[in-house]
């Protein structure tokens, strides 16, 4: 997994959430942004979440890599994720657990940087044994920018639920 550039991790918090739940309130047990690095670096699948242009949800499972804190994947341009991604950007993207909990929500982008696209592309290849950009059909590459990260562990829940809230959140 490529080294972040990032200067600073985003300072934790706590998630917003209903009293119920019993989400603590001290500034203790906080999952490190480390957590947030190695869990989206070494996850095999991910569930892209979309908008319809109707505003029904659409959710699929890809491929991608975690590279200098952004998500990348790539999709046929003419799938749903990426047209509904032309028309609504806003994206969440979570990890398979609902025990060990990873969810990023942020914009997507497609792709075009063509000097980051090598790192991309070997950190693709590393992961799965192929390039992005030898997938089929008329790619798109995105590229999701975190706006806000939550995780938390069911097993310590209350004590180490962590939202991050990035840029212009």
């Amino acid at each position: 997994m490529p080294k972040s550039s990032r200067k600073t991790d985003p300072s934790p918090d706590r998630p917003i959430m209903p009293k119920g739940y019993g989400i603590r309130k001290d500034k203790k047990n906080f999952l490190p942004w480390t957590h947030v690095e190695e869990k989206m670096g070494a996850a095999h699948n991910y569930w892209v979440c979309t908008t319809r242009p109707n505003g029904h949800s659409h959710a699929m499972p890809v491929w991608g890599v975690w590279v200098d804190t952004k998500f990348y994947f790539g999709t046929d341009r003419n799938s749903r994720k990426s047209r509904n991604l032309i028309e609504q950007p806003a994206v969440t993207v979570h990890l398979e657990s609902g025990d060990d909990v990873l969810i990023v929500e942020g914009a997507a982008a497609e792709f075009k940087n063509l000097k980051l696209l090598s790192t991309v592309n070997d950190a693709y290849h590393a992961k799965y044994g192929m390039r992005m950009t030898d997938a089929p059909g008329d790619l798109a590459i995105y590229a999701v920018t975190p706006r806000k990260v939550l995780a938390w562990r069911e097993k310590d829940f209350p004590a180490c639920a962590t939202r991050w809230l990035i840029g212009n959140s």
